[in-house]
């Protein structure tokens, strides 16, 4: 719904924060689907043979493993007695793998088993469980293990294979190489890839062999694998995926190339079933990496499919995908990998002119938020901006901030709209007139609410609005900074001239400075003053100046001991020597405090207080060495 200027405070309530995208994420718009484990028929159209009995793991078995993992953990990192200890353990994890792998128990200590384990005993493990793939990769337990050996290879790959040993009845046992142990797993899959991609605990295995094969793991499927192992791992947010890549044989992409064609051979599956489509998602995250080629052939294939599905009457057929909770969240990482010309023809076939619909849908307001991330030109973020910017106010009244963070960022990435963009958004927010109001910016901002909301005011329909009460504005302690409301001023802050953010930022006292600085999401508005290039060292002292006073408020809190940190590591002597008297009146309790003591140490304040010459001369040769980098690196 459109919302006039004063139609928000009429609404009375604030700028919804936005919806989640977790599974029955409330305001989501997307609901828990409830889905159960699927099994697909193999490939040929034979039956699914019936998965056999896991063999039992005695209770003797389990406290001999336990016991060895536990004198594992006590014993030296390194030694003979170590490495004989491992080759032990392991020797007996290998005759039990199975059984191990599929108890809750033993899964989870061989995981840990695997993660001491030089490369032979993983061979063997690893070969073990590749005997009875389907049963271990689709069990809740036994998924994991064959993760956790999976992710061995980064660290083993390439390691020489020690010679082999002969076995008690005097034969030479033949083994693979953890090379060939892992294209042959990736040769089974292949044989019946549709199957595991479509069972909830086999598609784990296929990304992370996806992830192996392209010698990149995503963080954030390291951090699902770790969370499935913990409830507290399971309660951890999720971070932004940061891919680590690691060097792998050329077998290893040909054969990532294979295993992703078979994504074409029944792509409608792919793009309509949540499990397999996971699958998809990654495998385009790692060819973009590394096959950029194949990647783009993929996502050809992707677009093409939903174009030629039947037309909706209101356009594109691709935008009855965008609307669905499973092929969209596909479609996202297609436009993030698609290529800038790709980009745009694709804005310009589908998306042009549907901009504000989509960003009023509780579901495809999520695509169009990644393809505002994938922009990079202006030619691309003109037209976009021009059909996107009149519905501001209405698309953060709808509770879809995400959109409007996401244009911001367009624009701080490409560089133009700036100006016109924080425009919009203080008429958004209701504090573009008068304009004294415009130094309230930061607060409503970072709350994500108008100015009437924020403040408590009540104004009749047509009147006009009150000028700005600066003695109002101090009374009231900062309200609870949002991560959506952070991240637009951190945006705010890197445009080519934050002058209006700094100037908020510089009227607010010192509470409330401390309570932002102190808030998980608001103390990165502060790192955003203290790194952002468009702010300068001026402007920088201005808005620091306030929190003179506060700085043993900020050193014994979590987050704004590490905003002290960074101040201390920025400032100049005449300000460490300030920052250090402050906080050498209070020194016993910084000292009992979990996070002051660590800015006492990092301020060396026991030096300060007892030997301040030699205290001086210690900071005076750190600022020197931070200038000589500072100019190489300038240069």
């Amino acid at each position: 719904m459109g919302l006039g200027p004063r139609a928000l405070h009429k609404a009375g309530r604030r700028f919804p924060a936005g919806g989640k995208r977790g599974r029955g994420a409330k305001g989501s718009g997307r609901p828990s689907s409830g889905r159960q484990r699927q099994v697909c028929p193999p490939r040929d159209g034979r039956s699914q043979p019936a998965l056999e009995a896991h063999p039992h793991l005695s209770p003797e078995a389990l406290g001999y493993f336990r016991r060895a993992l536990s004198a594992l953990k006590e014993a030296p990192e390194t030694g003979e007695e170590r490495e004989l200890m491992v080759h032990n353990v392991l020797k007996e994890a290998e005759a039990q793998a199975l059984a191990l792998a599929t108890n809750r128990t033993g899964s989870e200590m061989l995981q840990e088993l695997l993660g001491f384990s030089p490369l032979k005993p993983l061979c063997r493990v690893l070969a073990a469980l590749r005997s009875n793939l389907r049963s271990v990769a689709c069990h809740r337990c036994g998924v994991h293990v064959l993760q956790s050996a999976l992710l061995q290879l980064p660290r083993l790959l390439g390691s020489p294979m020690e010679d082999e040993e002969v076995e008690e009845d005097g034969k030479d046992r033949p083994l693979e190489t953890l090379e060939e142990l892992v294209l042959g797993l990736s040769s089974e899959v292949c044989d019946d890839f549709l199957f595991y991609c479509g069972d909830t605990h086999g598609s784990f295995v296929v990304r992370t062999l996806l992830q192996v094969l392209g010698g990149t793991l995503l963080e954030s499927e390291r951090a699902r694998h770790r969370g499935s192992q913990s409830p507290e791992a399971q309660r951890a947010p999720a971070r932004e995926c940061k891919p680590t890549d690691f060097e792998v044989p050329e077998s290893f992409l040909n054969h990532l190339q294979d295993l992703s064609s078979c994504f074409l051979k029944d792509i409608a599956v792919f793009i309509t079933d949540k499990i397999s489509s996971f699958c998809f998602q990654v495998a385009l995250q790692i060819l973009h990496r590394k096959l950029p080629q194949f990647c783009a052939h993929l996502c050809d294939a992707v677009i093409d499919f939903l174009s030629n599905r039947n037309s909706s009457a209101d356009g594109s057929p691709l935008l009855l995908f965008l609307r669905d909770q499973t092929s969209s969240r596909l479609l996202e990482q297609v436009l993030l990998v698609l290529e800038p010309l790709k980009l745009q023809s694709l804005f310009e076939d589908h998306f042009q002119g549907q901009l504000q619909t989509l960003a009023a849908h509780p579901i495809a307001n999520f695509p169009l938020q990644r393809l505002l991330d994938a922009i990079t030109t202006s030619e691309l973020l003109s037209p976009v901006f021009e059909e996107l910017s009149p519905a501001l106010e209405a698309v953060l009244a709808q509770g879809h901030p995400g959109v409007v963070i996401a244009l911001v960022g367009a624009c701080r990435r490409v560089g133009t709209h700036q100006a016109q963009v924080l425009q919009l958004l203080l008429e958004a927010f209701h504090c573009a007139e008068p304009s004294s109001r415009q130094v309230a910016c930061v607060p409503l901002f970072a709350t994500l609410m108008a100015y009437e909301v924020y403040y408590g005011l009540v104004e009749e329909e047509g009147a006009v609005p009150a000028e700005h009460q600066v003695e109002m504005a101090t009374a009231r302690a900062l309200g609870e900074v949002t991560v959506l409301g952070s991240l637009l001023l951190q945006h705010l802050l890197y445009f080519s001239t934050p002058g209006l953010i700094l100037r908020s930022l510089g009227v607010l006292t010192g509470p409330q400075l401390l309570t932002l600085a102190q808030s998980p999401a608001g103390s990165h508005v502060l790192d955003a003053v203290l790194t952002s290039p468009s702010v300068t060292r001026k402007q920088r002292r201005h808005v620091l100046k306030t929190l003179k006073g506060q700085y043993v408020a900020l050193a014994c809190s979590r987050h704004g001991s590490r905003v002290l940190d960074a101040i201390w590591g920025g400032a100049a002597l005449g300000a460490r020597k300030e920052i250090a008297a402050e906080l050498g009146e209070r020194n016993q309790e910084l000292i009992k405090d979990p996070f002051g003591h660590h800015v006492a140490r990092n301020v060396a304040l026991t030096t300060f207080l007892k030997r301040r010459e030699a205290w001086e001369q210690q900071q005076g040769a750190v600022a020197k060495r931070r200038r000589v980098l500072n100019s190489i690196l300038e240069d």
